[in-house]
């Protein structure tokens, strides 16, 4: 069965969803069967995995999204008269990695998922049980989700296992944790049977800037609010580059990103295989 893990920041900018498209390439690259889901409306994950121009050519020729797994049901179309039953299969695009062998598939997000907000009642147990249909085809499953508490976030923690947690070192890099630590503690609280786990806080730098008094005293902050919570810090941070943005343009895993500094990429690697021993995933 897959594991899953959900990328979760309450504060927005902190590269989120770059990291979360880089290691899903990395679990690809690796040969484990990974699937990405997108549950961000603002789709930027959906986008990094499969360029923006596949993106738009997805979305004009009205293929589902994951708002059909929230809503339950495929709309009316020129080619259906009338609503028909909603698949998972149907809404997940395969190998949507950037090579032939891809194992990546995605599960790909669009603007009007914010309609769910509107109407959330029933909802926040959906992507769980549409999940536990093809966990079994998986070993990772990574979950993007938006910087706000919301329906989606519910959804998110029903999924998953682990909550891995982006944090830039900078002013106000701890505004976000204490709400999510109070967000989890309470649905836990609700839901005692649900193992819902922190797999750990990991540095994202938002730039050289970051390494400087004011990074380092931002992350004195984020180790204090860790250990309120008993939370993980992983030793091996992600450190700044333009590769990454050049990386989601491109469509590509960050080694194999043009002009990508070896020191980089061997510092994401090293990242990652601390990752995947952290919430046990091995070959």
């Amino acid at each position: 069965m897959a594991i899953v893990v959900s990328l979760i920041n309450m504060k927005g900018g902190v590269g989120k969803t770059t990291l979360a498209a880089q290691l899903a390439h990395a679990a690809d690259r690796t040969g484990f069967k990974t699937l990405a889901v997108d549950l961000d409306p603002q789709a930027n994950l959906s986008q990094s995995l499969l360029s923006p121009e596949k993106y738009a050519r997805h979305l004009r020729n009205k293929k589902p999204t994951v708002v059909q797994l929230f809503d339950q049901y495929f709309p009316a179309t020129d080619e259906y008269a009338s609503p028909t039953q909603f698949d998972i299969s149907e809404i997940t695009i395969p190998k949507a990695g950037y090579w032939a062998g891809s194992k990546l598939d995605l599960i790909p997000s669009r603007l009007e998922l914010s309609r769910t907000l509107k109407n959330p009642t029933g909802k926040e147990r959906r992507l769980a049980k549409a999940l536990s249909k093809v966990a079994h085809h998986y070993e990772l499953v990574i979950i993007d989700c938006a910087p706000t508490e919301s329906i989606l976030t519910e959804a998110a923690y029903f999924a998953s296992r682990y909550v891995l947690i982006p944090v830039k070192p900078e002013f106000l890099a701890t505004i976000g944790l204490p709400l999510l630590a109070r967000s989890i503690r309470e649905f836990t609280f609700e839901n005692s049977d649900h193992h819902l786990d922190i797999c750990g806080i990991v540095f994202v730098h938002s730039s050289k800037y970051s390494e400087g008094p004011e990074g380092r005293q931002s992350k004195k902050e984020v180790k204090r609010e860790a250990e309120k919570h008993g939370w993980h810090i992983f030793e091996t941070g992600v450190r700044y580059s333009a590769s990454y943005a050049k990386a989601a343009r491109e469509g590509t895993p960050l080694e194999q990103t043009s002009n990508v500094h070896w020191y980089v990429s061997a510092e994401f690697n090293k990242f990652v295989k601390e990752f995947f021993e952290r919430i046990g995933l091995s070959k």
